[in-house]
């Protein structure tokens, strides 16, 4: 009995110090293909230092889709904000998949066309399917095997995947094919945030090893799409989604290091799918607020981490007495 009340203690110990973890460790970017909140007053005050951008896997073949990413890239550049580069399906032919050698020529004309960013993620949603990676794992795993190759230097995501019933097979089937327990993995964990629940983010915490970046996420404010999942929509429910993405979902492993929100400002009609943080006329949404709170909550961290911090040649300040 004694044994297995010591067992039960450190069990809840550990539990404590996982639920606490990741608050001083935590990234907060925004996934957002639009270049409008880089000009933004609101996100230059927010020291957001992190957005995503997905792209086409043949983007750099279409001149107009080269025009919108240079712009992107030229505005984060100015902004001092660090890229993170998905590559997904091509706007131009949905249906297509390329090689591994036709992808890695492609990977590596975007290097050489922008060679400051170093942190990608192989597949955009790759379990999800309405992409043509759906039933493709395998060839999912090439990819990522020549971007790791050719850039040694680069973060890699294995591949972003949706909290879906097929999450946790696709994965398995990703690792088989790759031979290797990849480092980072992408989770789009849009059902657990909306629904309040945790069972997806859990699963895929347990079936890999690896940091989990929650690559999009958010809550959502009108979907005007096809879909068959269904959730609450309406920026009080995107609020209280929020709240429970950051105060359930991202404390479940130290392994949650970065949140990405999707998306910052809501896109021009007629757009199918809302989650932004600041509404269509320009005017900030109650999920907006509880992000602030966050990255301010970050920052009081960050200098009470500063402050303890001893300067050179000076002894680090002694422990707060019990």
């Amino acid at each position: 009995m004694r044994a297995r009340t010591g067992f039960l203690l450190v069990a809840a110990c550990a539990a404590l110090m996982a639920f606490a973890a990741p608050a001083g460790a935590l990234t907060v970017g925004i996934a957002d293909n639009k270049a409008d909140m880089f000009f933004d007053p609101r996100f230059a005050t927010s020291d957001i230092q992190h957005a995503r951008l997905t792209v086409g896997w043949d983007a750099l073949s279409s001149p107009w889709q080269t025009q919108e990413i240079d712009t992107w890239m030229a505005a984060a550049h100015a902004a001092n904000v660090t890229p993170l580069v998905s590559f997904g399906h091509s706007r131009t032919d949905r249906r297509s998949l390329p090689t591994p050698e036709r992808f890695l020529f492609e990977f590596r004309r975007f290097r050489a066309r922008y060679p400051w960013v170093k942190e990608y993620a192989a597949w955009n949603e790759a379990n999800h399917c309405g992409e043509p990676t759906c039933h493709r794992p395998a060839l999912v795993a090439a990819y990522y095997k020549q971007l790791r190759r050719d850039c040694r230097d680069c973060r890699i995501l294995a591949a972003e995947v949706l909290d879906m019933p097929n999450m946790v097979s696709w994965v398995r089937a990703f690792k088989r094919a790759a031979h290797e327990e990849p480092r980072y993995w992408g989770l789009h964990n849009y059902i657990d945030a909306n629904r309040s629940r945790t069972t997806g983010t859990r699963r895929m915490l347990h079936a890999v090893k690896g940091q989990v970046w929650f690559t999009e996420t958010g809550g959502i404010v009108a979907r005007r799409n096809r879909h068959k999942v269904t959730f609450p929509e309406s920026a009080k429910h995107a609020a209280t989604a929020m709240r429970f993405l950051f105060q359930k979902l991202v404390p479940l492993s130290r392994r949650v290091t970065r949140v990405y929100i999707y998306h910052w400002n809501a896109d021009a009609a007629p757009a199918t799918w809302d989650s932004a943080l600041i509404g269509p006329t320009g005017r900030t949404r109650p999920a907006y607020n509880v992000v602030e709170h966050v990255l301010h909550e970050q920052e009081r961290r960050k200098a009470a981490r500063a402050a303890r911090r001893p300067t050179p040649g000076q002894p680090a300040p002694p422990p707060p007495s019990a």
